[in-house]
């Protein structure tokens, strides 16, 4: 039998939606696998220690005697951001001071020369000199052998750095490293008031004594401290890898269920094909336990076939996601494990279920009396297996997407989806049937709308599938690239391309004289006050008050402050009042307040330097951040922050040619950091373009599954169509009468679902944009002329196909075959 449908050509659009939904799943659990198994494998080095402290203040005297009390190996290191200088060259850098035995776990590697054979190293870096990652030693034109200049130190270059425990899973690396010995940072005048400085504490030993150590401290960390162990070791860099997993993840579900969709569509019109034969097989004394073992099986090994296939193209997909991430990953990811290839196959079994077996419930129930008479003879009892189908497809939904919330909104939204689709086709359907409408046409019209009126109920099912799998390719065409140049408007031409960071303030008046005697327009240079929140209402927080990871980290880490008496022009109140004279009062920008409860009224008390002070909100701000200038979350009056310890930040443009100034800033200021945005952007730029160009593969899925939903949906009701028209000619209708009732019922199909279609993907469009990007995504023109049109053209086509096969066969031969 399953050969025989085969070459009938019933089974095709069932085994290719399956192909497609399983090789969807499986290539994205395959490369989930192999991340997930790297990152086991290499958990020390992520960490560079069995555990590891970090405090955005250095470490106290009695927290290292502590260590060595239960017995533990140390390290140490702290990171921050700053310029280096070779000659006329200079680079942003991620800089990395460590004392000589970092690391205690893993081991770091260095090479002679950019490209050369590398090996592991004995110890870090030696006093007075610095080890360059390959992109830096490029960057700076910096060889081994040669000197660069890191604030008011002067540094030899003796190895090109290759791999370093914690970096090498990194996803995000902007600024290219630099490691020196600790002991030369002093010398570099590069760590005063106002920097931005990581201090760690490395910890190796025998697990029981890792354990008590933690134990001991983790109840007397200060704010700003925290403790990495190998469970929770780089957090980041895990939702990082997560949340490209969920990404993926998604979007192959969105391919699984489109394909469900073309499952179901497609068992429709087979289930339609075999009710007759399965009428003679129960004249011939076929139970229904046989008929619904024989299709069972029939489907089982198609389903077997089918998702044995998925599984093949889902390894080839993911090898080809691994090789476009090789340079993003920097590490070799090991082979997979068998358990996405058992997933795929579930994912296969589940769609079965869910979307096949309600209508092939049908066959069982077909009477023997079908044989004369054309009965359906459905069983209302057969809705169970709908409900069975149900809760199978939405365990699905919540099982791939990983989260029981996130499942929620898929599983509902998708529900809500079709049925909105349903209800506003069989409404426009209707309406468009009504007595006095059709009257207004001609004959051809009218019998096409009373077509249209006769199968109400199955047309508007098709015309939501139709939708449905319209909506999915004008997202994934359309709708992504609106977003992509939404991103690229957002950000001016004429926008600040660099950031100055860490001017002290005894160098305000030589800075802006320096952007004078250039020429160049003296930037605007705001005052930065690091300040920690400790308190709201007077009621002490910390990350234990917040469920949102985000909003963990925003409470437990040091805010920018800055104070002024004007409102920022790129800032606008978006509630309350700007600052009163004498007034202590704070400004917040409201997507922060929104995120940690923060509300008008409420008083928060801060720290800064072991000062603390209390002011209430009386403003939210809105800004815009796409302008590139400085931005603030927390604003005060100047009499609040005045004679706190303060730096200044500041924005400035300087065009393409102007570089060698920023050589002179450099030269002129070592401890100021200048950031170069563009360079940053460009950088991210690359990132993003990796990872879309990765994905390409789970996208074509969901464009492949969607028009596989469209095919699906415009032969669903082909045979039943093709009887139709057979009745209409022989009850004399001619060929042009039979060919415009269709194209009719037909044209009026593909404008709803192609509206349908248009509107579904402008309003996920926008939630997207405004609810995720945070941009303004306006009408595109090019959306709500593609959607309808798209939607005519699809069912046109059809239309001419089906009346080509209608006029080919012959009356007499449709008739007898459908009797």
């Amino acid at each position: 039998m399953l050969a025989r449908d085969w070459r009938a050509g019933e089974l095709r659009v069932l085994a290719a939606a399956l192909v497609i939904a399983v090789a969807s799943v499986t290539s994205v659990a395959f490369f989930a696998d192999r991340v997930s198994q790297a990152l086991v494998r290499d958990a020390h080095q992520l960490l560079g220690a069995d555990l590891v402290l970090v405090s955005d203040h250095p470490w106290k005297a009695e927290v290292r005697g502590q260590m060595e009390a239960h017995g533990l190996d140390q390290a140490q290191a702290l990171s921050f951001i700053s310029m280096a200088f070779a000659g006329e060259r200079n680079q942003l850098a991620g800089v990395k001071a460590i004392t000589p035995n970092y690391p205690l776990r893993g081991r770091l590697r260095t090479a002679p020369a950019p490209a050369a054979a590398d090996a592991p190293a004995e110890h870090g870096p030696e006093k007075g000199t610095v080890w360059l990652d390959e992109q830096l030693v490029s960057g700076l034109n910096a060889p081994v052998g040669s000197r660069i200049r890191l604030g008011r130190a002067e540094l030899r270059v003796a190895a090109v750095l290759t791999l370093e425990p914690e970096r090498s899973a990194n996803f995000f690396n902007i600024a290219p490293r630099l490691m020196m010995n600790a002991e030369d940072v002093p010398a570099t005048s590069l760590v005063q008031t106002g920097s931005r400085v990581w201090y760690y504490l490395y910890g190796a030993g025998s697990p029981q004594a890792v354990k008590a150590f933690e134990t001991a401290l983790k109840d007397r960390l200060d704010r700003g401290q925290r403790i990495e162990n190998l469970e929770t070791g780089r957090p980041r860099v895990r939702e990082s890898i997560d949340r490209a997993e969920r990404f993926l993840g998604l979007t192959a579900l969105l391919a699984a269920v489109l394909a469900g969709v073309a499952i179901a569509l497609g068992t429709r019109r087979f289930v339609e094909r075999h009710l007759d034969g399965c009428a003679v097989m129960r004249c011939l004394g076929a139970t229904q336990r046989r008929l619904v073992t024989l299709y069972g099986l029939e489907f089982a090994l198609l389903g077997f076939a089918s998702a044995a296939v998925g599984v093949l193209l889902g390894f080839l997909a993911q090898q080809a996601i691994g090789t476009a991430l090789t340079e993003l990953l920097r590490t070799e990811l090991p082979p997979p494990t068998l358990r996405p290839a058992l997933q795929g196959f579930l994912v296969g079994l589940v769609l079965l279920l869910g979307f096949a077996l309600p209508p092939l419930m049908r066959l069982k129930d077909v009477p023997a009396v079908r044989v004369m008479r054309r009965e359906a003879g459905f069983n209302p009892g057969s809705y169970l297996s709908y409900a069975v189908g149900g809760v199978a497809l939405a365990s699905l939904l919540v099982w791939q997407a990983g989260d029981l919330k996130l499942g929620g909104y898929v599983v509902g939204g998708f529900a809500v989806a079709m049925l909105v689709f349903f209800v506003v086709a069989w409404g426009v359907l209707r309406l468009l049937t009504r007595p006095s409408v059709v009257r207004r046409f001609g004959r051809r019209f009218r019998y096409g709308l009373a077509n249209l009126r006769r199968h109400a109920r199955g047309n508007a099912v098709q015309v939501a599938a139709l939708a449905l799998g319209l909506t999915a390719v004008l997202l994934l065409t359309f709708t992504r690239n609106d977003l992509v140049n939404a991103w690229r408007r957002s950000a001016p031409a004429d926008a600040p391309n660099r950031f100055l960071v860490g001017v002290q303030p005894d160098q305000l008046s030589s800075v802006e004289e320096f952007f004078r005697e250039r020429k160049i327009a003296v930037p605007e240079l705001y005052p930065m006050v690091r300040g920690r929140v400790v308190a709201v209402n007077g009621r002490p927080v910390s990350e234990a008050d917040y469920e949102e990871e985000r909003a963990k980290r925003l409470i437990e880490r040091e805010f920018n402050l800055s104070y002024m008496s004007e409102l920022p022009s790129h800032n606008e109140i978006a509630a309350g009042r700007w600052f009163q004279p004498g007034g202590q009062e704070l400004s917040v920008e409201q997507g922060i307040a929104e995120r940690l409860g923060w509300k008008l009224g409420d008083e928060l008390t801060w720290t800064v330097g072991g000062e603390t002070f209390k002011a209430r909100i009386t403003s939210l701000r809105k800004l815009r951040w796409d302008s590139m200038k400085v931005n603030f979350f927390v604003i005060t009056p100047p009499r609040v922050l005045e004679g706190m310890p303060t730096s200044f930040v500041s924005a400035f443009r300087i065009e393409p040619g102007g570089e060698r100034m920023l050589n002179e800033l450099s030269a002129r200021f070592p401890n100021l950091t200048i950031v170069d945005v563009a360079a940053a952007v460009r950088q991210a730029q690359e990132v993003i373009d990796q990872l879309v160009s990765a994905v390409q593969f789970i996208f074509l899925f969901a464009l492949s599954a969607g028009m596989l939903v469209l095919y699906s949906a415009l032969v669903a009701t082909e045979d039943e169509r093709r009887r139709e028209a057979a009745v209409m000619r022989v009850y004399g209708a001619s060929r042009a009468q039979v060919t415009g009732a269709q194209r009719v019922e037909f044209l009026a199909m593909g404008v709803v679902a192609g509206v349908l279609a248009t509107l579904g993907a402008a309003a996920i469009g926008q939630v997207l944009a405004r609810r995720v990007f945070e941009l303004d995504l306006p009408p595109s023109p090019e959306l709500w002329l593609a959607g309808p049109l798209a939607g005519i053209a699809l069912l046109s086509l059809n239309a001419w196909l089906s009346a080509r096969k209608v006029l080919r066969a012959s009356p007499a031969l449709t008739l007898r075959d459908s009797a």
